[in-house]
């Protein structure tokens, strides 16, 4: 009897073990099937397409040199690249959106939502990652973002050719992440300037429109060091700081910009563009490649010291024409101020 009752119970666990197993795998199957959002090999991600509901697209692609390039013209910022990345392998679902909120979640995903394309490098023969033959590039996720939720955790998600939209979040994570998946041209941009270390500058040539006597010339001598030439002289001076200069020159490895102007009013900017440049900072590497800055004062209503003390002009930031005069951008004095200086800041003090 004890032994007949032994084989029911061992039966009964067997069965329950049997029926939570298929539950189990019938529950992964529907997640894999609507709510596959993420991208667990994003070294393989070699494109990706974003577009919202105002026809705004970019378009981010890969290079052979692991760098990206965003709407085939421009360098893209690494850092919000490798945001995306991460986004796009950490995202999982938190729960199908509830019945109550359904309607109203799925037609706001109609009306206001960015659609995302990921393209990955696949190959047709691929045998423990070791050999790889053939290789593609697929399409392997299309799906929507939407709004955040209420409580600013989760974001409304749905894949294409779904009618199943999710709440999906970055477990670890408080905030929404629709952000990352922005279709901005501005927050893709990188924002890099200059940057060139000393074996790469040909020449540097700085000039101070209003403070001509101020202007000079930095070239590489090709000998280990550079030659600093007054403005309108052609012979190098004989004798300047050299820890200043190293330091001046090696500010070029790192100038960035803090933001690009695309929504102030034209006149406004070519009002602006059009005065009398602050400075004019020209770089020409190795290669022959020239690049120009024009700086402009930035109007200010207020210095640091607070409105006790009123001052026209920002003692911040400043304007700028960059790209060949293609783009209008914000920098900040603390950036520029390392390549910015006279020419008798190099020079011993009684010259």
């Amino acid at each position: 009897m004890k032994k007949h009752r032994l084989t029911l119970i061992i039966l009964a666990v067997l069965t329950a073990i049997a029926v939570f197993f298929i539950i189990s795998r019938t529950k992964g199957t529907f997640k894999r099937e609507l709510s596959e959002f993420a991208i667990y090999d994003t070294i393989s991600v070699v494109k990706v397409f974003l577009a919202d509901k105002n026809d705004n697209t970019i378009l981010l692609e890969r290079q052979p040199d692991g760098g990206w390039i965003v709407n085939e013209k421009y360098v893209a910022r690494k850092d919000m690249v490798d945001l995306l990345l991460s986004t796009l392998l950490n995202i999982k679902v938190k729960a199908p959106v509830p019945k109550a909120a359904f309607n109203t979640v799925v037609g706001n995903l109609s009306a206001r939502s960015t659609k995302v394309e990921i393209y990955q490098r696949k190959y047709l023969i691929d045998l423990f990652y070791r050999i790889r033959l053939f290789p593609r590039v697929k399409l392997t996720r299309v799906y929507y973002v939407g709004d955040v939720t209420p409580d600013n955790i989760g974001t409304h998600m749905i894949l294409e050719n779904s009618n199943m939209p999710f709440i999906v979040y970055w477990p670890g994570f408080w905030g929404f992440i629709a952000s990352r998946y922005s279709t901005k041209l501005t927050d893709w941009r990188d924002h890099t300037i200059f940057k060139h270390k000393f074996l790469q500058i040909d020449n540097v040539e700085l000039f101070f429109p209003a403070k001509s006597e101020h202007s000079f010339r930095v070239v590489n001598n090709k000998k280990g060091s550079m030659d600093l030439i007054p403005y309108h002289q052609t012979l190098p001076v004989t004798e300047y700081d050299t820890l200043k200069m190293l330091g001046f020159i090696s500010a070029f490895e790192d100038i960035r910009y803090e933001a690009l102007i695309d929504d102030m009013d034209q006149t406004i900017v070519d009002s602006i563009t059009a005065s009398q440049p602050l400075h004019i900072i020209t770089l020409t590497d190795v290669q022959g490649n020239r690049k120009q800055v024009k700086t402009f004062y930035r109007r200010s209503y207020y210095d640091e010291n607070g409105p006790e003390r009123p001052s026209e002009f920002d003692t911040e930031r400043m304007y700028a024409l960059i790209n060949n005069d293609q783009d209008f951008v914000l920098i900040q004095h603390r950036t520029f101020n390392r390549i910015i200086r006279p020419l008798n800041f190099f020079l011993p003090n009684d010259k």
